[in-house]
């Protein structure tokens, strides 16, 4: 089964250099304590960073989130930020790689005089691991695609806080553990409030029609690619939305032609609703008969038309009835367009 972090295998990873606290080992050596915070408690803070054509991407987001993930658990890092990007930088010199490297930064709050969760058992200065390895996308995720479904594990800041990038995965890794249970690649994972919030290993965006919607992020790890792909977006003049979403799975204009059950297809659990065509004027649609159903490939054709009520009858319905969730209004026009207006204008003007 594809993974949504699958690589190419490479051979030279067996020898890899691996940083601990000042020192260099190679892989079969690098070894670290087993009275250490990170290993008895998930006690920590991680970062993953990319290595790409001699770049660290996002190196300073990277940073500043490990830093303040620290501050969040109360941990100081002894190392100051250029301390650790040099480390970084001269654990990649050791193992002469210039791209297709993924580094996993950890910081753990070090070793401990007895196994015990008090911060004051611990004895000296955090443990520092940098572990740098090729990790060349495979070409099949993004060609093939990957299976999600949604899973039970939710986000919930009432027992961690989700936007610390913390040692202590469980939350996540019980999402996964339910996702490759029900056979796919990754797990949806919604907020305590059941809006969707993220998956188990990765961001969650929907692509729509020109349009970029997302999460609003109040349960999802403080993401640096995340935040990067919003950017990116605002910056390009692509639609963004940062919202409350109850499902990624809506219902499209057709079903609902006039307005007049959206609030029930919401209650359903559909995260979206789009109502219509809806024409400036009422209009019947084709002629009858206009459903032709195929018997042998099991199929239906729909030559209805656009038989509606027309933009003033719904326009009244929607102001009427408070909507449950986001509501999208299909719209189309033949001559009913004024000079230099648009089909939006349209809408805004007849049914907003």
């Amino acid at each position: 089964m594809a993974s949504t972090h699958d690589y190419i295998a490479d051979k030279r990873n067996d020898d890899i250099l691996i940083y601990i606290n000042g020192d260099i080992f190679n892989r079969a050596e690098a070894k670290i304590s087993v009275f250490d915070s990170g290993f008895l408690l998930g006690d920590g803070v991680w970062e993953g960073i990319r290595l790409h054509n001699n770049k660290l991407i996002h190196l300073d987001d990277h940073i500043n989130r490990l830093f303040e993930g620290a501050m969040l658990i109360a941990m100081k890092i002894h190392l100051s930020k250029n301390e650790l990007k040099e480390a970084i930088w001269q654990t990649l010199k050791k193992n002469n790689m210039q791209s297709d490297t993924h580094i996993r930064l950890i910081v753990s709050r070090g070793i401990k005089s007895t196994p015990y969760q008090h911060p004051k058992v611990t004895v000296g200065k955090p443990t520092v691991v940098i572990i740098p390895e090729y990790k060349k996308p495979n070409r099949e995720v993004f060609d093939n695609g990957i299976r999600l479904a949604s899973v039970n594990t939710k986000r919930d800041s009432a027992v961690q806080n989700p936007q610390i990038n913390s040692l202590s995965k469980m939350n996540c890794i019980s999402a996964c553990i339910e996702a490759d249970r029900l056979g796919v690649d990754e797990g949806l994972m919604f907020d305590p409030r059941g809006f969707v919030s993220t998956c188990n290993s990765t961001n969650f965006f929907i692509v729509r029609g020109g349009e970029v919607w997302t999460s609003s992020g109040e349960f999802c790890l403080n993401g640096v690619t995340r935040g990067s792909v919003i950017k990116l977006c605002k910056s390009n003049n692509i639609k963004i939305f940062e919202k409350d979403l109850d499902n990624p799975i809506g219902m499209a204009a057709g079903f609902d032609k006039n307005a007049e059950v959206y609030n029930a297809l919401f209650k359903l659990g559909f995260g979206f609703v789009e109502v219509g065509t809806i024409t400036p004027l009422k209009q019947y649609g084709n002629p009858k008969p206009r459903v032709f159903r195929l018997v042998e490939d099991e199929a239906l054709i729909n030559r209805l038309g656009f038989n509606n009520h027309g933009a003033e009858i719904v326009k009244e319905r929607i102001k009427r009835n408070k909507k449950l969730g986001l509501l999208g209004i299909n719209t189309v026009s033949y001559t009913h367009l004024r000079a230099h207006e648009t089909v939006l204008d349209l809408v805004c003007r007849l049914l907003l």
